[in-house]
């Protein structure tokens, strides 16, 4: 596994949309309060051509601009990091048009977004061995002051921690309520109200308030709308990569946006028989975005875990990450340590 340098207190990010851009308000402004915080700190700012464009479907500009600016800032000098501009729909469309070739040839930098981001940071990993994080995009740096997450995120970018823990409140409401508090504030905090309980399965069972779960892995994973959608397809490396490092095993993070939980239930279905969980150490699921959703009563909860209970690892659901904030950063390919105690949880990387 190839890990990239700590930015340096006075490296230079570098910023792309390879999925949505940040040509629209309140993205817009949300973006020049995030590039001036991390300027305050110091840092360069090297902005990729799409960073501002709306010209896309589902994504900031047509998918041969979009896969070409994410490789020349991949493997460009003048930046020392990348952030993505933002999530977005279709970002799957640019794979067609990304070098990977020349991205796992050229030196390892850190890579940072999440949700549709998962096309990148995903197989960054899976097919470049490279290290990437799923976390943050800019915009969300522009919350003044930064909330735990974010610095958390910007520690492991910078090399100063080498390990993140869960956060006490979640913020409940999803996108619609993040627009609106943007739209009022750009640079408001988020709206934490709801207390966080984790709930634990080890195989079929639920594990007790008291006990104490811990487990080891190659962490891999992101948003399942778009690991099911690259499954089978000419992207998927997974089998392969879970071969390489079977000695290690590998622990999946997963969680989801769009998705029912019909829906999860069928993609979890899909990368099982896909082949997917071989040499799988435990699963980490993060908040859903349709959190409390039943249908047919079906819940968030049996949506996965009976499908998962055969491989007899443990399953912690409703973990800090995912699109209902805040979310811990995760460094996708890094050997974590994972320790659940009732609603505690944290997560050791090691970056061997």
């Amino acid at each position: 596994m190839r890990y990239p340098k700590p930015l340096k207190p006075n490296g230079t990010i570098g910023f792309v949309a390879p999925s949505f851009g940040c040509g629209e308000e309140p993205f817009r402004t949300m973006f020049e309060y995030a590039k001036d915080s991390f300027a305050a700190r110091g840092h360069g700012l090297d902005l990729g051509p799409n960073c501002y464009e709306e010209k896309g479907i589902g994504i900031s500009n047509t998918p041969e601009a979009c896969g070409r600016e994410l490789t020349e800032w991949y493997c460009r000098k003048e930046n020392d990091a990348l952030i993505s501009c933002a999530g977005g729909e279709l970002m799957c469309e640019i794979l067609d048009y990304v070098d990977f070739e020349k991205i796992r040839k050229a030196d390892p930098k850190w890579f940072m977004g999440f949700s549709d981001n998962t096309n990148f940071t995903f197989l960054l990993t899976t097919l470049c061995d490279t290290a990437s994080i799923y976390g943050p995009c800019a915009g969300s740096f522009a919350m003044d002051p930064w909330d735990q997450s974010l610095k958390d995120a910007y520690g492991l970018l910078r090399g100063e921690i080498g390990e993140v823990h869960g956060y006490p409140l979640w913020e409940r409401g999803g996108m619609d309520l993040e627009a609106s508090l943007r739209e009022k504030d750009p640079r408001a905090p988020y709206r934490l109200t709801e207390p966080k309980v984790l709930k634990s399965f080890v195989g079929a069972r639920q594990a007790g308030p008291e006990e104490e779960i811990a487990f080891r892995g190659r962490l891999v994973g992101g948003c399942l709308d778009c690991l099911a959608n690259l499954a089978g397809t000419g992207y998927d490396g997974v089998r392969a990569f879970a071969d390489r490092y079977r000695e290690d095993g590998i622990i999946w993070f997963l969680e989801s946006c769009d998705l029912t939980v019909m829906a999860m239930r069928r993609a979890v279905w899909e990368l099982k028989h896909a082949g997917w969980f071989g040499h799988v150490k435990g699963f980490l699921i993060g908040r859903p975005l349709h959190f409390g959703e039943e249908i047919m009563g079906l819940d968030q909860y049996w949506a996965v875990t009976d499908l998962l209970a055969e491989y007899g690892v443990p399953v912690i659901m409703d973990a800090d990450f995912g699109h209902l904030p805040p979310a811990m950063p995760l460094v996708s390919g890094a050997v974590g340590e994972v320790t659940v105690k009732g609603n505690e949880i944290g997560i050791r990387y090691e970056m061997k």
